[in-house]
């Protein structure tokens, strides 16, 4: 039994944390081209952050629940929380495959219900492992550490389709069918969800619990899942209840970003909207051909965006390279760290609207790249130092409800109706997430406990 958990070099926490490779493929990918998958089967802008409630709703549901049962798991042979991580890859890769090749739009918000669900169960886990795994004097360098593979995830596979395209893949399609540059990208992004998960299971060992009778009879408990889901709830430290106003401000930003940027940035900076289908007299062969124009045209820009919007994968990546470094030998602010990112990353949203073309754009998603990498740790790095550690993993899904009900608001409308109060353009959206990244980072001031800001050696 692990009574004190020893310190562990820089390979064994890059094993232990390279599955999220394959976890961010899947997320980058849904996050940066769904909303381009639905306007090509014929949703109109104001309706695709409803389409992508699916994530969201997914997580409040199943996050709690995989995190709760992952604590009670224990398996001499496959662990606690592994696995969880491969029952995820498994179906997540399956959906991820056939996604671009919905016939219908109905087709795809169900695919994208699964495929949230499904990452879901890999990516809870993953939070609890390094808290598992890491002694709390390396639980900066182990969050910084997984960011920085994030990073990585983010950034190769947001540039997938752009990548794929170049080396000869079609961007032309007909009307309500997904280019071969986007169906080609999905599949590369299955393969590699599996292949890296796969590589984690059988690279990184966890540890039994650390009183294994007592483990065993809380085990036997049954039907107590809802009481001591709500018994949690009630008593989250106040450092929980303080992150998670800094969490909500967060993610409604991203959020925004993932379903609006490529309809906001493809009108507002490439000038290469996507067509409407029903604006042109299909059976005229000449408007046939401009309708077919205009659809490549908005095929190639969503590309691009994609390829612009994967820097802020690679700047979260030097971000967390940085702090590796640093975190590996020396304590951090966590609480000025996250709240300097995050006005960066509300900088670079607003830049959005007045930059004067498309290549200014690396600057915009360079500094919220900066926002990302530090959401990705802080938050979490600064709460696994005030939860019980027999607890962790439901406490990890509890948290993230702070992620969740924001995405929430904005699907239900949030983020259209507070952005149609700058105005009917959709760059507005980008205006309405840099705010919010700004006063989430105001938000910090709230953190004042120690130990969550910086570790204190016992």
């Amino acid at each position: 039994m692990i009574k004190k958990k020893p310190e562990l070099g820089f390979w064994d926490i890059w094993n232990m944390s390279f599955g999220f490779l394959g976890i961010q493929f899947g997320m980058a990918l849904t996050g940066g081209f769904m909303s381009r998958i639905f306007q090509t089967l014929g949703a109109e802008i104001d309706s695709i952050p409803i389409l992508f409630i699916a994530a969201p709703l997914t997580g409040l549901i199943v996050q709690p629940i995989i995190g709760y049962m992952s604590d009670r798991t224990w398996s001499p042979r496959w662990g606690r929380r592994k696995p969880y991580f491969l029952v995820g890859a498994i179906l997540s890769s399956i959906t991820l495959f056939f996604v671009p090749h919905s016939p219908a739009l109905w087709v795809a918000a169900s695919f994208l219900w699964i495929l949230d669900a499904s990452i879901n169960i890999s990516m809870e886990p993953f939070r609890a492992l390094v808290a598992d795994k890491l002694p709390k004097s390396q639980r900066s360098y182990g969050f910084v550490l997984q960011t920085l593979i994030i990073g990585i995830g983010t950034w190769v596979s947001s540039s997938l389709p752009w990548l794929v395209s170049k080396l000869g893949a079609s961007d032309s399609a007909a009307s309500g069918v997904l280019p071969m540059s986007v169906k080609v990208a999905f599949a590369i992004g299955a393969f590699v969800f599996l292949a890296s998960i796969l590589y984690t299971v059988f690279t990184t060992k966890e540890y039994p619990p650390e009183d294994m009778e007592k483990f065993k009879e809380e085990k036997k408990q049954k039907n107590r899942f809802v009481s001591d889901i709500i018994e949690n709830v009630g008593s989250m430290p106040l450092i929980m209840k303080k992150l998670g106003l800094v969490q909500f401000f967060s993610w409604f930003a991203f959020f925004s970003m993932w379903t609006l940027s490529t309809p906001a940035l493809t009108e507002h900076v490439f000038k290469t909207p996507a067509p409407i289908e029903s604006a042109y007299d299909m059976e005229n062969p000449a408007a046939l051909e401009a309708y077919n124009i205009a659809n490549t045209a908005y095929q190639k820009s969503s590309n691009e965006v994609g390829s612009y919007t994967g820097v802020h994968g690679l700047s979260s990546m030097v971000f967390a390279l940085l702090l590796v470094f640093y975190t590996s030998k020396r304590r951090i602010n966590r609480k000025f760290v996250h709240m300097f990112s995050l006005i960066l990353g509300g900088i670079g949203f607003i830049s959005m609207y007045f930059i004067p073309s498309p290549e200014y754009l690396v600057f915009s998603f360079t500094l919220i790249g900066f926002a990302w990498g530090s959401i990705l740790s802080m938050p979490y790095a600064m709460l696994s130092s005030s939860v019980n550690p027999q607890k962790m993993g439901v406490m990890m899904g509890i948290f993230n409800m702070f992620i969740v009900f924001p995405q929430i608001i904005a699907a239900i409308g949030g983020i259209i109706y507070i952005s149609k109060l700058l105005g009917n353009e959709s760059i507005n959206a980008m205006i309405i997430a840099g705010l919010s990244l700004i006063i989430a980072g105001l938000c910090n001031f709230l953190i004042k406990d120690k130990n969550a800001i910086t570790y204190q050696p016992e």
